[in-house]
């Protein structure tokens, strides 16, 4: 039987303001294209589907078309909610889904009963545990006593086991869990899950699993053979401009795991970053091939530069963040108020400010300005 495992698809998630919904269906019609072209049984995904609890109608409309196109490309798909999902509302209709092969695994009374898929080797049990708070989650599960991410996901764990302990011994094993597992790297774009200032779980949790499908962290990555994260489909974060995104292609033979494979995924938009003064920026004909990508653009000049960011989008259309950092490495840190204003007229805090926050003290005309401004607000309080 050969599973596709994927997760944190975040549909509806925006970049730096910019909606990513054209690039997420892009994508996520790839995964479709994939399962067909693979022949793949069964389509995991780990959590995260939608990147709020409450998705915008043109982010359930996108998910839904991948599903439908994963689905009419001849995959079944075992689906679990994470911790940016909704979990009532993503399963939600659940057992009607299930009729046509979309299983959905949001309950917590629900990780005790896997999924049954059939091949020429028998039978395959496939368990989602959903993202499990820990404060709810301990007494949904009845063990009050659990103590942090590790208490609970034991607990569901022992119910996995104890569900499979009474099924035929050829029977395999797969499980799909929301989780922070020992050994992870977080790609910086990840919602933190910490409780008590611990997030992380043991992987020795999922001993005896034939293959678990974690989701959680935006890299894909392997713990183990049987243990791996796919990561998200899409980078979120310009500290993920480097990753290749991808997802793997899970094989099980009549001995359980027999071949894990990674499948790269296309990057409908690349992330680059630039630095250097905003004039040779938009000047400098060796960044032409970045005209497409989204940008990170760290501005070096020693003043900074008036419509910084509407000058670049003239020739960077997809710039969608600025920074300044001045070459000169005057400091930049916050002054504590108290320090700023002590013993200065209105007048000087506002051109202080101004100077501060730029580089530069404000010309005549500016500080005409500010003195209009000044007499102007004075007169309204009096």
């Amino acid at each position: 039987m050969r599973f596709l495992h994927t997760s944190d698809w975040h549909v509806g998630r925006t970049f730096h303001g910019t909606d990513l919904l054209a690039e997420q269906d892009a994508v996520l019609t790839h995964l479709a294209d994939l399962v067909a072209g693979e022949a793949v049984d069964v389509v995991l995904v780990a959590g995260d589907v939608y990147d709020r609890a409450v998705p915008s109608a043109e982010a359930v409309q996108t998910a839904t078309r991948a599903l439908r196109r994963l689905r009419e490309a001849g995959a079944r798909l075992v689906i679990t909610s994470g911790n940016h999902d909704s979990a009532p509302r993503l399963g939600a209709f659940a057992d009607f889904a299930a009729a046509g092969g979309l299983h959905l695994r949001t309950s917590v009374g629900r990780i005790g009963e896997p999924v049954l898929f059939e091949d020429a080797h028998g039978p395959v049990a496939v368990y989602g545990i959903p993202y499990l708070e820990p404060e709810p989650a301990r007494h949904a599960l009845g063990v009050p006593e659990a103590k942090g991410h590790n208490g609970v996901l034991g607990e569901a764990m022992r119910r996995v086991r104890e569900d499979l302990a009474h099924r035929e011994a050829a029977t395999r094993s797969v499980v799909l869990a929301h989780a922070f597992v020992t050994g992870g790297q977080g790609a910086g774009s990840e919602r933190t899950i910490a409780v008590g200032g611990v997030e992380q779980v043991g992987g020795e949790i999922f001993a005896g699993i034939d293959y678990v499908a974690l989701g959680h962290l935006h890299g894909p990555q392997t713990l183990e053979p049987h243990l791996r994260y796919s990561g998200s489909p899409l980078a979120y974060s310009f500290s993920e401009a480097a990753q290749r995104k991808s997802v793997w292609l899970v094989d099980l033979d009549a001995n359980g795991l027999a071949e894990v494979r990674r499948h790269e995924l296309p990057v409908p938009r690349r992330l680059a970053t630039l630095s250097g003064r905003l004039d040779d920026l938009l000047a400098a004909e060796e960044h032409a091939s970045l005209v497409d990508c989204y940008l990170s653009v760290t501005l070096t000049d020693p003043v900074r530069p008036l419509e910084a960011m509407r000058r670049l989008k003239e020739r960077f259309p997809h710039a969608v963040h600025l920074d300044w950092q001045p070459e000169d490495g005057r400091a930049t840190a916050a002054l504590h108020y108290a320090e700023a204003v002590r013993g200065r007229s209105d007048g000087e805090i506002a051109r202080n400010f101004l100077g501060d926050c730029r580089g530069e003290p404000p010309n005549e005309r500016e500080d005409a300005l500010l003195r209009t401004a000044l007499e102007l607000a004075g007169r309204s309080e009096s």
